[in-house]
C-alpha cells in the first residue's frame, strides 16, 4: 500500500492532540450531544437535493422552456450539485453524518448521483489525501498528473510559468474529468497497489459499478433532457457544461484554499520514510481555515471552511465544527502548535493565487 513505509513521529508533541480530543469529547458529553447529524444538517441535505434535482425535473417537464430560463435552471443544479459534494455526501462517506454504518453509506451513495464513484472517492480523500496531507507522492490531492506545480517538491518546468493563469480553468473542468476519466484512471492505479482491493471491493466489481453509474448519469442529466426538453439539444449540452464549471470551480476552490497557501507547509518523507511531526502537528501545519465569521458561507460549503477541525476530527458532522473550533484554536495556542486561518475567503483565495504564481516561475 502507498505510504505503508510513512510514520509520524510520536514524540512530536503528543500532549497537543490527547489533550484537543479530550475536550473536544467533554463539550460533547457535557451538552449531551450528538457528534453525528442533527435536524439543521437533515434540513440541508433535503435542501442540496431538491436544488440538484428539481431544475432538472423543471427541464424534463417543460416547466421552463425559455433559452434563459434553462441556462438558469443549470446554473442552479450546478450550486446544488457543489452543495452535494460539499456538505452531503462529504459528511456520509466519512462516517460522520450517522452512527449507522447503513446510513452513511446509502448517503455517501448520493456521489454517484453528481458524476463520481464513491469507492475512488474514498480511497484519494480519505487514505489518502486525510493520511498524508500536503506530503508529496502520497497524497492525490497536491498531484495533478503534471497539469499544475502544487508543491515546492514537485519538479520544476517552463510550462508551469502561467498556471496562475489557467488554473482557473483546470479548476472549472474538474467535475467533469471527474466524471469523464479521472474514476477509471484511478481505478487503474489504486488496484495496482492495492487500495481498491483494501476496500473490501474486487476490482472487477468496481469497474462494473463505475460503467452502471457513469451510463445511469448520462442517462439522467443528457439523454433525458434532450429526449423530452423542448429546447434544442446543443442548449441541454451548453446548460451541462456550465452545471459542471459551476461545480468544479466552487469544489476546486474551497479545497484549494484549506492546503495550497503561502501560510501552509508541504513535506517529503526521509530517506527512512520518518516524518518530522506526529500526524495531528501534521495536520495543524498543513492545514488552514477561512471565513470562520460568516454563517451563511460556512453553511453552504459544508464547514469546510473549519477545515483544521475536520482534519482533525474527519468523524464528526461539519454542523459542530464552529462549536469546538474555539477549543481546537485554543489548545494549539497552548501548546505553541499553528493554527492557520484567513479572515475573509478573499484573503485565502489570495494567498492560494499567490503560491500558485511562485511555484508556477519556480520562486520556491
Amino acid at each position: 500500500m502507498r505510504g505503508e513505509a510513512v510514520r509520524f513521529n510520536i514524540h512530536s508533541q503528543p500532549e497537543f492532540f490527547k489533550e484537543v480530543v479530550k475536550r473536544v469529547n467533554h463539550h460533547f458529553k457535557s451538552h449531551n450531544r450528538s457528534k453525528h447529524a442533527n435536524a439543521q444538517m437533515v434540513i440541508k441535505t433535503i435542501f442540496m437535493l431538491c436544488l440538484y434535482f428539481i431544475p432538472l425535473a423543471f427541464i424534463v417537464f417543460n416547466v421552463v422552456t425559455s433559452v434563459w430560463g434553462n441556462i438558469g435552471m443549470w446554473a442552479l443544479m450546478g450550486l446544488g450539485m457543489s452543495g452535494i459534494g460539499l456538505s452531503v455526501m462529504h459528511d456520509a462517506n466519512h462516517g460522520a453524518y450517522s452512527g449507522n454504518r447503513k446510513v452513511n453509506h446509502l448517503v455517501g451513495l448520493v456521489i454517484n448521483f453528481v458524476g463520481g464513484y464513491h469507492v475512488n472517492w474514498k480511497i484519494q480523500h480519505n487514505v489518502l489525501h486525510h493520511s498524508f496531507t500536503n506530503i508529496q507522492g502520497l497524497d492525490d490531492d497536491i498531484s495533478k498528473n503534471g497539469a499544475l506545480r502544487l508543491s515546492p517538491d514537485q519538479e520544476k518546468k517552463p510550462s508551469y510559468k502561467y498556471q496562475v493563469f489557467y488554473a482557473p480553468f483546470l479548476y472549472s473542468i474538474l467535475s467533469l474529468y471527474w466524471f469523464l476519466g479521472k474514476d477509471i484512471e484511478q481505478t487503474i492505479k489504486y488496484s495496482k497497489e492495492n487500495l481498491v482491493q483494501e476496500q473490501g471491493i474486487t476490482v472487477r466489481r468496481a469497474a462494473i459499478e463505475i460503467f452502471f453509474t457513469k451510463l445511469g448519469y448520462l442517462g439522467l442529466f443528457i439523454v433525458l433532457p434532450i429526449a423530452f426538453s423542448t429546447v434544442a439539444w446543443w442548449q441541454t449540452l451548453l446548460g451541462f457544461l456550465l452545471m459542471h464549471a459551476i461545480c468544479g470551480q466552487l469544489l476546486a476552490l474551497i479545497f484549494q484554499c484549506a492546503h495550497v497557501l503561502e501560510e501552509t507547509d508541504f513535506f517529503v518523507p526521509s530517506e527512512t520514510g520518518s516524518m518530522e511531526n506526529s500526524w495531528a502537528v501534521h495536520q495543524m501545519k498543513t492545514t488552514a481555515n477561512f471565513a470562520n465569521g460568516s454563517k451563511w458561507f460556512s453553511w453552504f460549503v459544508g464547514g469546510l471552511n473549519y477545515q483544521i477541525e475536520h482534519h482533525l476530527f474527519p468523524h464528526i458532522c461539519h454542523v459542530h465544527y464552529k462549536d469546538i473550533a474555539g477549543i481546537v484554536k485554543s489548545t494549539a495556542q497552548e501548546y505553541n502548535v499553528p493554527y492557520n486561518e484567513h479572515k475573509t475567503f478573499a484573503g485565502a483565495l489570495k494567498s492560494h493565487f499567490s503560491i500558485l504564481h511562485k511555484l508556477g516561475v519556480g520562486a520556491i
